[in-house]
């Protein structure tokens, strides 16, 4: 065997092998921030997922960035399945459209695996008796998405998108319930969980007027608060309020444009 073909067998460690070899929280959430700018999302989420099982609770910084962890590699997966889907239905032949089907089967067994190692989290470590108000408006926000997502790309008519829907509505009404009750109309946590159920709304159970109501009751109500807004969350309440009045005027136009949450 020459020494090129030698080489080329020499097979490299991928980062699990490195974060499995991380043994101290500070050191995954070092290398999280580092995956974070180099657009690694999956490394990121691995060491997000051990600093959770680690720790249980997390500080806000950990919990967001666990949160765009996981956004990102299924928000990737989730992008990929809408544009393969669309070629399954446009293929021009049969080879074409099985090929279609089968990658999209593939894109969506990734996207069981990655939803329910979040909603996994969630159950086990995370959403306790001891979370705070904030924590578990942030938790079951997060837990309402996850079931969005699946209820997405499940089957129309099929148990496990009856099963999602109901998991995701029970969740956001929950957070919903516990935010009006314990959080201020200006809350980023507050203002984010109305504009994903919104959209669950929109999207998912084809109800626009519910959908523009609960929008317009968030953001009106926010707009008469907002001398109770704090100065750390100025920005990211005021970004939100934003994308509640876009999707507002959005769904109220003939605009068919992709409806946005946070």
């Amino acid at each position: 065997m020459s020494e090129q073909e030698e080489s080329a067998r020499i097979t490299i460690p991928d980062a699990t092998k490195l974060i499995e070899g991380l043994k101290d929280v500070d050191q995954l959430v070092t290398f999280a921030k580092i995956a974070e700018q180099g657009e690694r999302y999956d490394d990121m989420a691995r060491a997000m997922r051990k600093v959770t099982e680690l720790e249980g609770k997390l500080t806000q910084e950990k919990r967001n960035l666990l949160s765009v962890a996981y956004k990102n590699v299924v928000g990737a997966r989730r992008s990929s399945w809408r544009v393969i889907c669309m070629i399954e239905q446009r293929a021009e032949n049969d080879k074409k459209k099985k090929i279609a089907q089968e990658f999209r089967v593939k894109v969506e067994d990734e996207l069981d695996a990655t939803c329910n190692e979040v909603l996994g989290l969630l159950q086990k470590h995370l959403i306790t008796d001891e979370c705070t108000d904030e924590e578990r408006v942030f938790y079951l926000k997060m837990r309402g998405d996850y079931w969005r997502y699946i209820a997405e790309y499940k089957a129309e008519q099929g148990p496990d998108r009856s099963d999602a829907i109901q998991n995701a509505e029970a969740a956001y009404e929950n957070a919903m319930e516990h935010a009006k009750k314990n959080m201020p109309s200006t809350h980023p946590n507050r203002l984010g969980l109305a504009l994903n159920y919104s959209v669950f709304y929109y999207e998912i159970l084809n109800s626009p007027d519910k959908a523009c109501n609960l929008a317009k009751e968030a953001f009106d109500e926010a707009i008469s608060d907002l001398e109770k807004l704090q100065d750390n969350d100025c920005k990211d309440s005021t970004l939100i309020m934003q994308l509640l009045r876009d999707n507002l005027t959005l769904w109220t136009s003939d605009n068919s444009a992709e409806n946005g949450d946070d």
